[in-house]
């Protein structure tokens, strides 16, 4: 496939992508057993298309869907992150990209889905960022175009990371959640209402979707030497 452009990421982004920068952090070591379930999550195939998603904002699905494709990249699996978070898009600022092309491009034709591409190097992970933001987004999202790119990427990477917008926001997780093998939640530790996570799980599981689990997130650690995603 055509390189657009790759890059290391720079200072920053520390706190996000602690699985980038703090390898042998006790929270990128958690990140791996995400990883591993995941991976044996199914027995009967390989989970090769997983989405992220939350039941409300700021509950990291973002920042949790970046660590999770960082893992699998570094695991040596040909690993692509797509934002298909089109309304408050974020991975451009967590991989330090440009986004003036990206997803949305790619689905309206702007330009070929392996020259939106972008890379981490010396990772080799690939991030498709959202693009510019649609005044239309669930239509793209459930367009055959989507349907193609998902199908193109399949042939090209090993593990597809998809973060899409909260689900009890708006349809669109629960319209990628049918292009997906499984789904994981992430659930934020004194902020996620117990009912918007029932609701969230039963509106997931009636497009068909396969809940994987739950990620626990913002949980403070009992030694109080972590946060999560945070501080010391």
């Amino acid at each position: 496939m055509a390189r657009k452009k790759s890059k290391q990421i720079g200072n920053g982004n520390q706190r996000k992508l602690v699985t980038y920068f703090e390898q042998k952090s006790p929270i990128s070591e958690q990140f791996r057993t995400l990883r591993t379930n995941i991976q044996f999550s199914s027995v009967d195939e390989e989970m090769q298309t997983i989405m992220i998603t939350s039941s409300g904002p700021t509950e990291g699905k973002s920042t949790t869907a970046a660590n999770i494709a960082v893992t699998f990249a570094q695991q040596g699996k040909r690993t692509l992150f797509i934002d298909a978070d089109l309304r408050k898009p974020s991975s451009h600022y967590t991989f330090s990209f440009t986004n003036s092309v990206g997803l949305t491009s790619v689905l309206t034709r702007q330009i070929e889905f392996d020259k939106a591409l972008q890379i981490v190097e010396p990772l080799g992970l690939h991030v498709l960022t959202s693009g510019p933001l649609p005044p239309n987004p669930a239509e793209l999202l459930s367009s055959r175009a989507m349907t193609d790119l998902i199908n193109q990427a399949k042939e090209h990477f090993d593990v597809i990371i998809v973060d899409t917008p909260p689900v009890t926001a708006v349809t669109d997780a629960q319209i990628i959640a049918n292009l997906c093998q499984g789904v994981v939640l992430v659930v934020s530790s004194g902020r996620t209402q117990i009912d918007d996570a029932i609701k969230t799980k039963e509106l997931l599981l009636k497009t068909g979707a396969k809940i994987l689990g739950a990620v626990l997130n913002n949980k403070k650690m009992k030694d109080n030497t972590y946060y999560y995603y945070g501080k010391k």
